[in-house]
């Protein structure tokens, strides 16, 4: 049966990966353009005290647990895809675009989950805390804005990095970029992981000022999304691919 073959097993590993991603993604934008709106703008301090205890760790949880099936379904894919694309080859990993492509939007959501387990969740739980400890008559923990803000930032980055992972996701299947002959391979590999690397350094560091002023708008945050896409593509236009089919 197909089903059993490597092949199979790509397309189950492909198949968990896009449904576990669907909703790790899907709630990544529910709480940047709907609940954190919605709680910033329009919630009373009742309602606002309700999202933090009852409907944030709820929440939460499809969150993190589905960024880790995510991940893992990402990886047995990965490791099944030289198999079923170049014969076991492992050369055609930075050899093939296809293969440098994936890789690019990996890079991508690794950190992206990096930063949910790392970031966001520590500092959600200390947000929950504090809304449970001011419910009952304690006083408010005093390091919870801050904890707030840092989970915000992350939040930020991780949907302003989502924009060009999925382009890159998709992109390898359904894009055709030509034969990469690996020319500038290293050049390509060292300005992306630069570019991400400044980026994550951000997000850890910053709180406000210029590096941020983009994430205060989810609106500014998508623009910002798009405009890193079109940065990247012309890298693999410039630096990846060389020969045209």
């Amino acid at each position: 049966m197909l089903i059993w073959s490597k092949y199979g097993f790509e397309f189950l590993a492909r198949w968990g990966h896009i449904l576990a991603g669907i909703t790790w993604i899907g709630l990544l934008y529910y709480f940047n353009f709907v609940q954190g709106p919605f709680v910033n703008k329009n919630a009373s301090a009742e309602a606002k005290s309700d999202v933090s205890r009852f409907l944030l760790p709820r929440a939460l949880w499809w969150f993190r647990w589905s960024a880790v099936l995510t991940f893992l379904s990402g990886v047995m894919m990965l490791g099944l895809l030289p198999e079923t694309r170049a014969g076991g080859d492992m050369d055609w990993w930075f050899g093939s675009s296809e293969g440098n492509i994936i890789l690019t939007g990996a890079l991508m959501a690794t950190t992206m989950f990096a930063n949910v387990w790392m970031f966001i969740w520590p500092n959600q739980k200390v947000v929950i805390a504090n809304a449970e400890a001011v419910a009952s008559g304690e006083p408010a923990n005093p390091e919870a804005p801050k904890s707030a803000r840092r989970a915000f930032i992350m939040s930020r980055t991780n949907t302003f990095l989502s924009v060009p992972m999925l382009f890159f996701m998709a992109a390898a299947a359904h894009l055709q970029f030509g034969v990469e002959t690996g020319g500038t391979r290293a050049v390509y590999w060292l300005v992306v992981i630069a570019i991400v690397a400044v980026i994550e350094l951000n997000a850890i560091t910053a709180t406000d000022g210029p590096t941020t002023k983009y994430f205060e708008k989810h609106r500014d945050t998508i623009i910002g999304g798009f405009v890193l896409a079109a940065i990247l593509y012309a890298l693999v236009e410039i630096l990846l691919v060389s020969v045209r089919p």
